[in-house]
């Protein structure tokens, strides 16, 4: 039976933790069941090009239009990724109200939730949430949070399905054309934008920290420093890199990644890495699938549930200074190799949690649209001889 599949997220916005999930739920939806799948998307061209999958730019079409996508979908799937906070709620959410009013199965994959602050989010998300089919999240902090708002289905912690991305090759000669030398110690920065799923960071603050952090790499460990955007566009990861770096004193020897990669070649990218320090989940999920040792700067509940799920626990970045930050990164590069070790014990299982998503939705599938029942041999036969 060929199921028809539609899947709404943060994709096509250029963000390459978000890019990585729908890879992994595509994939592993692929293995499992035949389906048409449709995927809501920011930027439909980038989607079908990247991923090879029917897209439609959801945020473009009317209301009849997006009615007429869902009408006869045996399943629509929002999520994966941090995808319930504030400002972006109610656009997620309208098309998980129009799925229901037509009757149509609705499935939360693995995702994060909050900042939600306002009555009107809170009280859409009690309403909406209530009616789906069934509810999976990535880390404890999104049930609570859930709970807490009055959301009484039951709700499935999993993991995030982009620890399930497989690395593509990333070699010496792509290092060399990034201006890097692929024989020194190379540590991997991340930072982010402040916005609406950042909103207590402060800039001048964190670039200052984040300078500070990444010129102690480079005197203390003779490292290089190459910062990763995990999300391109205006204001966004590779302004918030250069901006740390030209407030290093050492700025020959830190480079922002130029070139235009897959979540898989970024994957690839963290093999030739000594040692990480992050703000962008994805990044240090990207780190952690590698075994790279890394240094994290949670900004969010995502982050610090990964953080919990690794038993790796830190301060959020607003409770860092410069001191502070300098003193863990060199306990911690000293620790590398413990660290390593805890990521080769910690996230396999993390890993299977992953895996149970698609299972979970692939369960709801069939329960939904059960096989056909075959005639019983006496029936066959009677039918047969009506033909002859």
């Amino acid at each position: 039976m060929k199921y028809r599949v539609a899947i709404s997220g943060s994709y096509g916005g250029m963000n390459l933790g978000d890019e990585a999930i729908l890879e992994v739920i595509l994939r592993e939806l692929r293995a499992t069941v035949d389906a048409d799948v449709t995927v809501f998307s920011q930027n439909a061209k980038d989607t079908e090009q990247r991923h090879k999958v029917r897209a439609v730019p959801i945020r473009e079409l009317h209301k009849n239009e997006v009615l007429e996508e869902l009408r006869n979908l045996d399943l629509f799937v929002l999520g994966g990724g941090g995808i319930l906070y504030d400002e972006v709620i109610e656009g997620f959410l309208r098309d998980v109200i129009w799925a229901k009013e037509l009757d149509v199965p609705v499935m939360i994959y693995a995702i994060s939730a909050g900042p939600i602050k306002t009555t009107e989010s809170k009280q859409l998300v009690h309403q909406v949430l209530n009616k789906v089919d069934k509810i999976t999240v990535r880390e404890g902090e999104a049930k609570r949070v859930l709970t807490d708002l009055g959301v009484d289905q039951d709700i499935e912690i999993t993991s995030d399905p982009a620890l399930l991305l497989k690395p593509q090759n990333f070699t010496k000669d792509m290092l060399k054309k990034e201006g890097i030398n692929p024989d020194s110690p190379l540590v991997g920065f991340s930072v982010r934008e402040p916005g609406p799923a950042a909103p207590d960071l402060n800039i001048e603050q964190y670039h200052a920290m984040l300078a500070n952090a990444a010129d102690y790499m480079v005197e203390r460990f003779d490292a290089q420093v190459l910062f990763v955007p995990m999300e391109g566009g205006e204001n966004k990861d590779p302004q918030h890199s250069h901006a740390v770096i030209s407030k290093m004193a050492n700025t020959k020897r830190a480079n922002v990644l130029k070139g235009e990669y897959t979540s898989g070649e970024v994957l690839g990218l963290m093999k030739h890495m000594s040692f990480a320090v992050g703000m962008r989940l994805h990044f240090l999920i990207f780190a952690g699938i590698q075994k790279v040792p890394f240094v994290p700067l949670p900004y969010a509940s995502k982050v610090s549930g990964y953080l919990s799920d690794l038993e790796m626990p830190m301060p959020p970045i607003t409770a860092l200074n410069v001191g502070k930050l300098c003193a863990f990164l060199d306990r911690s590069w000293d620790l590398r190799h413990q660290l390593k070790k805890r990521l080769e014990e910690k996230v396999p299982p993390l890993q299977e949690r992953a895996k149970r998503t698609n299972r979970i939705l692939c369960d709801l599938l069939q329960s939904l649209k059960p096989e056909p029942i075959a005639e019983t041999e006496p029936e066959a036969e009677k039918a047969e001889g009506s033909r002859q």
